[in-house]
């Protein structure tokens, strides 16, 4: 091999070493964050309000506490299905007021009960929602649908009811939370008209929805104070940068 073949060789060389030790620190990068043991989302939260989800497992919640590490909303899960109603749901609704923070109350939706009666559940359990934030939806694939995830048609059906039951008591559109893959396999094409609370707890937002959400739940590893429930973990949510908190506000004047 002459000087010039040589030197070739070793530049040939070279680049593949580089690329193998990029490929090798992308590699890990990627486990890394799958694995929960490294948190990107937060670079990219930008000046958008910080909120946080909850429910039975994070216990007692101190509000003032959470309003303290700057929590400015909390969405608390009310209602699951037809007659379940999270035990810790009123005491949560009622201690918030003693804040600035602004609450808002989710269901969880169920695909083994029809969408009316859901509807019925979370207004029987929540009520007014005057000076609170608009009605939420939680839909993901959970238990034993996620062997056998239920057929689009019926899950889109009973969803568009409960959509319509609570639209009509309050007023306003109700907000879908989603996966990107709940949302392709669901949602996508038929409820384009409610607001988006996007979860992607591993890579930014923007990946997938672009700048069309509304919340983003980017970390569901998050640590605070003010719970003590078995759950050693809270959800972290931010509002949209180009969104103001006060445009979710719901002003019914509803009984």
């Amino acid at each position: 091999m002459n000087r010039t073949g040589f030197i070739r060789f070793k530049t040939l060389l070279l680049n593949i070493v580089l690329l193998a030790i990029l490929g090798g620190g992308v590699f890990l990068g990627y486990t890394l964050i799958k694995e929960r043991k490294l948190f990107i989302n937060e670079w990219f939260i930008g000046d958008g309000l910080r909120g946080v989800d909850i429910s039975s497992y994070q216990g007692k919640v101190d509000m003032k506490s959470l309003a303290n590490q700057g929590i400015r909303f909390v969405y608390m899960k009310a209602t699951e299905g037809s007659n379940h109603v999270d035990e810790t749901f009123d005491k949560n609704w009622t201690n918030i007021t003693k804040t600035e923070m602004k609450a808002g109350a989710y269901h969880f939706f169920s695909f083994e009960s029809g969408g009316e009666t859901q509807a019925d559940n979370y207004i029987s359990a929540v009520g007014s929602l005057d000076g609170r934030l608009i009605p939420a939806v939680d839909v993901e694939i959970y238990g034993k649908f996620k062997d056998n995830p239920p057929k689009k048609e019926d899950v889109t059906k009973q969803l568009k009811i409960f959509m319509a039951v609570l639209e009509d008591k309050y007023k306003v559109k109700p907000m879908i939370y989603a996966q990107k893959d709940v949302y392709d396999q669901y949602l996508s094409g038929g409820f384009s008209e409610y607001p988006l609370w996007v979860r992607n707890v591993y890579f930014p937002v923007y990946l997938e929805f672009g700048g069309n959400w509304t919340i983003w739940q980017y970390k569901d590893r998050g640590e605070l104070d003010g719970y003590d429930g078995e759950e050693k973990y809270i959800d972290l949510n931010v509002l949209n940068p180009g969104k103001k908190l006060d445009e979710l506000i719901v002003d019914t004047h509803d009984d």
